[in-house]
């Protein structure tokens, strides 16, 4: 009994350290990641957006990705619905009724552009356990090294916008996401999808210019004159067009969700019927390092753990202890006869060969 005394005392203990840590947040919780003053990202208009897919053939240009098909029968075309190991880029469509007006809820349509948001905190960086998922701390691009991956895919299971994808066809195994054409930069160039877009609706620039113009849009009178940049709104490499404003929805989709996003959209449809669900601001990698710390910080629950597990085997031991003893005790008594002695059956050989001479 004083050994479960013991344990139920050092389990009391053990609990409340747990429960004091989990509530010492300023020791232990994480905020959101901030931005990098140089970050880059995209802005795309759902309202200036065509659906002529040039972004998505520029993509594969640019990335050398092969054709993506479904069946053989479609293996002639490159036809992809989502985005996929082997296409980081592709432009969805809503459509309500007849279809027939554009960018409306009712009867209407619009597009969407599906690639990685490049999040300021990403949870696939996060949760990568070998740094294969990195996020550059001057540009914010967050970048896949296929060298040190293990294909565990947990940025697969972490990614709240179900980006990166896990190539099965892979001898190796490897995963697939926009990396933001960071390898045409140190060209001068920069992300295919923006420089070939022919409205600008996918316009690339740094984030904190992109943030401005998104809210520069937000503030005009549908039906007004106005003028829409194309290529990189940072440089200004070419050419604007004029033009009508659409009647947006208030929201800079990527301005806060989960941290915020190097990827802003706005749109004229809501963005719940265009795929993308409301999201909390607070980001997920925040919550789950925060819960990891507090919780393994000082190791209060591995010795928690291991407190239990030792009472517990300790306890079986014990009982096997007392049952083989109370075993042999009950045989002894059992074999006992009235004068205090054993039965011959359980003397062995020798008792029996003494009585044997007795008789």
């Amino acid at each position: 009994m004083a050994s479960r005394r013991d344990f139920l005392k050092r389990a009391l203990a053990g609990s409340a350290a747990v429960a004091g840590a989990a509530t010492c947040t300023d020791a232990s919780a994480r905020g959101n990641a901030q931005i990098s003053p140089d970050a880059v990202g995209l802005l795309f208009d759902s309202t200036l957006c065509i659906g002529c897919k040039a972004c998505v053939a520029a993509c594969k240009d640019a990335n050398g990705l092969p054709l993506d098909y479904a069946t053989p029968i479609e293996a002639a075309w490159d036809v992809p619905v989502d985005t996929t190991a082997r296409t980081f880029n592709v432009i969805k469509a809503y459509v309500d009724g007849s279809g027939m007006n554009k960018d409306h809820v009712q009867d209407g349509y619009a597009f969407m552009k599906s690639s990685c948001l490049h999040c300021v905190d990403p949870s696939c960086v996060s949760a990568c356990p070998v740094s294969a998922m990195t996020k550059d701390p001057v540009t914010g691009i967050v970048g896949y090294d296929p060298d040190a991956c293990i294909g565990c895919r947990y940025c697969v299971a972490a990614c709240p916008f179900g980006i990166p994808k896990y190539d099965y066809d892979s001898p190796t195994g490897k995963v697939g996401k926009c990396e933001l054409c960071r390898h045409r930069m140190p060209e001068g160039k920069y992300a295919a999808c923006a420089e070939v877009c022919p409205t600008g609706a996918t316009l690339f620039g740094k984030v904190s210019e992109l943030t401005a113009e998104a809210k520069r849009r937000l503030s005009l009178t549908p039906g007004a004159e106005n003028t829409w940049p194309r290529g990189n709104l940072t440089t200004g490499d070419q050419p604007s067009w004029n033009g009508p404003a659409p009647a947006y929805v208030q929201h800079i989709y990527g301005e806060k969700e989960v941290g915020g996003t190097q990827m802003l959209k706005l749109a004229a449809v809501p963005f719940e019927k265009l795929g993308h669900k409301p999201l909390p601001e607070r980001s997920f990698s925040s919550q789950s390092e925060t819960l990891q710390h507090t919780l393994y910080g000082g190791l209060v629950l591995p010795l928690a753990v291991l407190g239990a597990m030792t009472w517990v085997a300790k306890r079986n031991v014990k009982h096997d202890d007392e049952d083989a003893d109370v075993g042999r005790v009950s045989t002894r008594q059992a074999a006992t006869e009235g004068d205090g002695r054993l039965k011959p059956a359980l003397r062995g050989d020798s008792a029996q060969r003494e009585g044997g001479d007795h008789e």
